[in-house]
């Protein structure tokens, strides 16, 4: 896969039969980790709004603690995949899936197809309006759909809008992850009980178990809480987008996306760079590669972890396991009146308005990841020679194409959040299942062999690989009826 250039491993490049070869510059200096805390803030705020906050706490509204362990086992996992996906931009500045199509041509149209049928879906946008009606105390007759589509319109003038769209998205994700973190720190003396906490260490560790064929849990349901512990399916691939826009390893060198309208646009396809694998800059790989994994653990993995047991025990404290039997969000409606009767009302006020701002920052994450996905990927491939179709304009356009597809949905009728979310959900799945065998070939093969996987990360790669795998082909089985 990794080819040679000339004598010595300070020549291996990358492969170049579908797109241009690389070329050779030097590894800028590894920063602090302050310098690039915050990296993994977005994916961290599109995982607390899917898994963290309707999910997971759904799924221990009805079986208790006994399937917790999965949820910190696909963060662990998410870890993992996230990492080495940061590998191959921390060395070369490319994304992950143009490394994908550097070993097969048509991936990058296939992820484009998986990202869009995994979010075109507006299911945490209908979520947030719901979960705003219920604060707002609007009852039954709630306009959702018009609340929904005003919700995606102010996304869209946010991320259009932008000079440098990737800081302001940092920033109010950080803003919107702080409010969050607010109410999940109060809710723990204010809300949780010893009795749940304990339930936590005795089902979960004790009763560990998988609940196929559970009356209100499906394949598509648990398929989809696995891969959305964590952020889950193709927002996992553009952490290589974040950390390139944030300015790590050889992203600093690539173009990062602005607003057509008010930054300042550089035409170039984003490809890559490799650096010879000498001494100087093996030192500053090591620096990158330190910093990376210390801040995606951290604000990742166990900020991630936290968030999702907190608001499973929160579920667990307040409604009485299996009593909440329908497949929508009426388990968040009960929980909050439950809490304003057990707390006090204001509680379950605020409870409601922190789901609002989890879904919010969820749809939020989703609209930009998935338009940087597609520009990314167009721009690189399909129109690497046009000086006018800019990464950033590609962008743009994408992002209210998915308005205006995601509206067109909710006025048709499929304004079902729960059902959404869970569409969305079980492809991430088999997206994972796809990608995480990709990785392993790309970073054994592709890259020199100082900079390739190894070890446990392979292995934990290899796990991901046939635990989506098995789960994918459940679904399939699920859903012909077998």
């Amino acid at each position: 896969m990794a080819e040679k250039t000339g004598p010595g491993r300070d020549q291996t490049t990358l492969p170049s039969k579908y797109l241009p070869a690389v070329e050779f510059r030097d590894l800028p200096e590894p920063v602090p980790l302050r310098r690039i805390t915050g990296a993994s803030v977005i994916i961290l705020a599109t995982a607390i709004g899917s898994g963290e906050a309707v999910l997971w706490p759904y799924i221990t509204s009805q079986i208790g603690f006994i399937f917790i362990w999965a949820a910190v086992v696909g963060f662990g996992i998410q870890f993992f995949l996230n990492m080495e996906i940061e590998r191959y931009t921390l060395a070369t500045g490319e994304s992950a899936i143009t490394g994908f199509a550097r070993l097969w041509k048509p991936w990058w149209w296939l992820f484009i197809v998986f990202a869009l049928l995994q979010n075109f879906w507006p299911g945490w946008a209908t979520g947030a309006s719901t979960t705003a009606s219920f604060a707002l105390g609007l009852g039954e007759d709630a306009p959702i759909v018009p609340m929904t589509i005003a919700a995606l319109i102010a996304i869209g003038i946010t991320l259009t809008l932008s000079p440098v769209v990737y800081q302001w998205v940092e920033k109010i994700q950080g803003v919107l992850v702080g409010l969050i973190m607010l109410f999940v720190v109060v809710a723990i003396p204010v809300a949780t009980t010893g009795e749940a906490w304990s339930a936590l260490v005795t089902e979960g560790i004790g009763d560990m178990g998988f609940p196929l064929g559970h009356e209100g849990l499906s394949i598509a349901l648990l398929l989809g809480a696995l891969a959305f512990a964590g952020a889950g399916g193709a927002n996992n691939l553009v952490q290589s987008n974040y950390i390139r826009d944030k300015g790590m390893g050889m992203g600093l060198r690539m173009p990062r996306i602005v607003s057509p309208i008010t930054g300042h646009e550089e035409a170039r396809p984003s490809i890559g760079y490799m650096f010879p694998t000498d001494e100087e800059n093996m030192r500053r790989w090591r620096g990158w590669w330190k910093v990376a994994n210390i801040e995606q653990f951290i604000t990742f993995f166990v900020i991630g972890v936290l968030s999702l047991v907190i608001l499973s025990v929160l579920a667990y404290s307040t409604l009485p396991v299996g009593e909440v039997g329908a497949q929508d969000l009426d388990f968040l409606r009960v929980e909050g009146q439950a809490l304003q009767d057990s707390v006090a009302p204001w509680f379950g006020t605020a409870f409601w308005a922190a789901a609002t701002v989890a879904l919010f920052s969820t749809n939020l994450g989703i609209i930009d990841y998935t338009c940087r996905l597609v520009a990314d990927q167009l721009k690189v491939n399909a129109l690497k020679d046009s000086q006018f179709w800019s990464e950033s304009k590609i962008y743009a356009a994408f992002v209210w194409l998915m308005i205006l597809v995601g509206s067109v949905i909710l006025m048709s009728g499929v304004d079902q959040p729960f059902l959404l979310v869970v569409i969305s959900s079980s492809i991430a799945g088999v997206q994972m299942f796809i990608y995480s065998g990709l990785l392993m070939l790309l970073n054994r093969k592709a890259l020199p062999k100082p900079l390739r996987i190894s070890g446990v990360r392979l292995a934990v790669l290899a796990i991901s690989f046939l635990f989506f795998g098995f789960l994918s082909v459940l679904l399939v089985l699920d859903n012909l009826g077998v």
